[in-house]
């Protein structure tokens, strides 16, 4: 007899779900999973982990009893492994990331340090570079203070804030942006750079480094995982490729709610 699943009122035949998937633009996320799959395959819980992880899916469903938690299974036609897999999946992949990149953390946030490194900094940004040079002199020679020059004459978002721009990642601003505030003395005014077609004139007031903690840890495994994932990606055969949108690089997370 064929089986039928019920979803929101609407009943499914498992003939009709390869179709159903395919008409709901699911493949992607099937392919997205199906890879993450693969690789946590021979990551495994232990009993403790595996019990608590269980609790906390039966939690989240209300499976308060036996009788629900067995009916639920046969609902989705799940066996008590596939059900321990699929409570323990989340964990299994942070292991998997853990396993993969742990031991190179630290090498990783050194050579990526520079861009996570965060800058609070004063901006005044002008069109013409006459006005830029006696703007910086003025600050140079204490006439007037940056922050009122800012509100007066620059021309971006900064006029608002004094000119008071962050904390920002040095890796989201613009690379000659990010070098001058780099190798800039902190509490020093910068003379008028070009910039586009912008005069800046720049003064860093605090670097705040970058620290190696447990919130960096898993940022930095989740960027590992990505970057493992777009290579993962690259290897699909072609027609899955066109399902992922291989040419406009797809993320794990734009994959899954795609």
């Amino acid at each position: 007899m064929n089986q039928v699943l019920h979803i929101a009122s609407n009943e499914i035949a498992t003939s009709e779900i390869i179709p159903t998937l395919t008409s709901y633009n699911m493949i992607p996320q099937l392919i997205c999973e199906s890879i993450i799959n693969r690789a946590i395959a021979s990551i495994t819980c232990s009993e403790e982990e595996t019990a608590n992880a269980l609790e906390q899916f039966y939690q989240n469903w209300d499976l308060t009893t036996q009788e629900k938690r067995l009916a639920w299974r046969q609902r989705y036609s799940l066996t008590q492994e596939q059900l321990e897999q699929l409570a323990t999946r989340k964990l299994r992949i942070e292991k998997f990331k853990q396993v993969t990149w742990g031991n190179q953390l630290e090498f990783y946030f050194l050579k990526r340090k520079k861009q996570l490194d965060k800058v609070i900094y004063s901006l005044i940004r002008t069109e013409e570079r006459g006005t830029a040079n006696e703007l910086y002199f003025r600050i140079k020679e204490g006439e007037q203070s940056l922050a009122e020059l800012a509100q007066e004459y620059s021309i971006g978002i900064e006029a608002d804030t004094n000119g008071i721009l962050g904390p920002v990642e040095l890796g989201n601003l613009p690379v000659n942006l990010a070098q001058l505030l780099y190798t800039s003395q902190v509490g020093i005014i910068q003379p008028p750079v070009p910039f586009g077609e912008s005069w800046l004139i720049v003064r860093v007031e605090k670097l705040i480094p970058a620290q190696l903690d447990d919130f960096m840890r898993q940022r930095l495994l989740q960027e590992n995982f990505e970057a493992w994932f777009q290579q993962q990606l690259s290897q699909l055969s072609p027609e899955e490729q066109i399902w992922m949108g291989v040419k406009r690089k797809v993320s794990i997370q734009q994959a899954l709610a795609a």
